[in-house]
């Protein structure tokens, strides 16, 4: 029996709410031995007094030692085995602003970046574009044709946009072309399979007609493409644990894996007092609450250790709203850690705070990377946090006689 098969076979009904609250890329690291982290540095009163009622650790979203990307670790989160169902970036992304995927479809997330007179990316992000000068750019590339692929170009937010190929013998396994540096070419699309060598030829194709159609765009003269994927099949929360859930994102990609799981993307939120209000309109209409918060992950990843620290604050300081609409379970967690001081995603497992009326509290009365070290949740699989939130929430049943 695998572990949905379980919680399928144990679900019970009853009208408690759950919240998970989702700093992206929460945990992190000291600049310097001996040092804090960001989280330990940042003023978190909330999170503090919540820790002082709950019950903490820290969670490994795929395995020991592997640092995940965003799909992995959010499912990880939903109670997905990341090693079992995977999800590529473009699927996700697509997916995250309505594109209704077809089987044999392959998407791709695509980011506008900056090249010098040499082919050398000088900025990955295209200095992070705003999404009304990067949109235009975007539709732009629609002009491209390839003969027998249907091409579908959709703007995304900021420097991120997708392109869709639909086409016979189209697979999703083809190497990114973002060589994860500036000062080096962007890569060629390498298919990693035979079955998907038309793919990678497509692509090649494709990136060579944008190439000379963004020769002349000041801030976004080029593109890489990332996460080549077709569409997934994946069971949704309804079935494997009886629950309405809701996502209440800013970014696509998130919402794109929300509606994979089956959870119905909600409200038009831009700010984190947006999605408080949105969680408070929608209350009464769903049991379960993914609330995405992405700019710990963001900060992180630029390397603006006091950046996160403020959007960590930021973050804590909205608890008490989530808090006055008495949710039955509160989980505050990341989907994995981004140091600031490495710049990237990381291995490290994340802090993971979970607080209900019936968790069984740990000693701790702070909240951070320390504490949850030696915190009555101890190190587990993210995988099993969806089985601690229905046990909390009184939607689990007995195994066995």
């Amino acid at each position: 029996m695998d572990m949905h098969q379980l919680t399928r076979s144990l679900q019970v009904k009853n009208d408690s709410k759950i919240v998970m609250l989702v700093g992206d890329g929460l945990g992190g690291l000291p600049m310097q031995p001996g040092g804090k982290t960001e989280l330990e540095t940042a003023s978190t009163p909330n999170l503090d007094r919540l820790a002082t009622a709950g019950v903490q650790g820290a969670s490994i979203p795929v395995a020991p030692g592997i640092a995940p990307g965003s799909g992995p670790g959010h499912l990880g989160l939903f109670g997905y085995d990341p090693l079992q169902y995977q999800i590529g970036r473009g699927a996700l992304e697509a997916t995250g602003i309505g594109f209704e995927l077809q089987q044999g479809d392959v998407a791709i997330r695509c980011n506008f970046c900056t090249i010098d007179e040499n082919g050398l990316i000088t900025d990955r992000r295209a200095g992070r574009i705003p999404t009304e000068q990067s949109a235009p750019i975007a539709r732009s590339l629609r002009q491209i044709e390839i003969p027998g692929v249907e091409i579908f170009v959709e703007p995304v937010k900021e420097h991120r946009f997708v392109v869709v190929f639909r086409g016979e013998g189209l697979h999703g396994e083809v190497d990114d072309t973002d060589p994860q540096a500036t000062g080096v070419a962007p890569l060629d699309p390498v298919a990693r399979d035979e079955a998907s060598q038309k793919t990678a030829e497509v692509a090649k194709e494709f990136l060579r007609q944008a190439r000379e159609l963004l020769k002349d765009q000041p801030h976004a003269n080029f593109h890489t493409m990332r996460g080549f994927a077709a569409k997934p099949d994946l069971p949704t929360y309804e079935e494997v644990y009886g629950l309405r859930a809701a996502a209440i994102a800013v970014y696509p990609m998130y919402k794109g894996l929300a509606r994979l799981v089956g959870m119905d993307i909600v409200g038009e939120a831009q700010t984190l007092d947006d999605q408080m209000d949105v969680l408070k309109q929608s209350w009464d209409d769903y049991d379960f609450f993914f609330i995405h918060y992405k700019y710990t992950d963001s900060t992180g990843e630029d390397g603006n250790f006091e950046n996160k620290v403020k959007r960590t604050e930021d973050l804590d300081a909205i608890l008490p709203k989530i808090e006055a609409l008495e949710p039955d379970v509160l989980i505050v967690t990341g989907d994995h850690s981004t140091p600031a001081f490495l710049k990237s995603h990381s291995w490290h497992p994340v802090p993971t705070l979970l607080v209900s009326d019936c968790c069984r509290p740990d000693p701790h009365t702070s909240f951070s990377e320390s504490t949850c070290i030696t915190g009555g949740l101890s190190q587990f699989e993210a995988k099993y946090l969806m089985l601690l939130a229905l046990s909390n929430a009184g939607r689990m049943g007995k195994y066995g006689a």
